[in-house]
């Protein structure tokens, strides 16, 4: 079975009034809750904003940190999914439904080795 990881890419402002962060909270157990039971989850969790991240890069063999993320955006990685599903589509289709409940885009990037399920 292929793992596939489903990132969630979060603006870095804040979410507009018109949004119900409660209910999008809501329909992301729920469908936390369809993947358990369909058997496709492994692992999800959500990040901390990215004004948070450090970095830690090597120059001249030296270590250096940095406060922020890498790269400037205005969205970043706000969460992620590890899912098994045994081909594209069906990672596709899961990449759908997170799409529709958080109203956020997910990316869909496969693992390069198979998982031993």
């Amino acid at each position: 079975m292929k793992q596939y990881l489903l990132s969630t890419y979060q603006p870095d402002t804040l979410p507009p009034a018109s949004v119900d962060i409660d209910e999008i909270m809501r329909d992301v157990a729920a469908l936390e809750q369809e993947m358990k039971a369909a058997g496709v989850w492994v692992f999800n969790n959500h990040l901390h904003p990215a004004s948070s991240t450090t970095v830690v890069r090597v120059d001249r063999g030296n270590v250096l940190t940095t406060d922020g993320p890498y790269a400037e955006g205005k969205e970043h990685i706000g969460g992620i999914s590890i899912i098994n599903a045994p081909d594209r589509g069906a990672a596709l289709e899961w990449a759908g439904k997170m799409a529709r409940a958080t109203i956020l885009p997910i990316e869909v990037r496969p693992f390069q080795v198979e998982s031993g399920d």
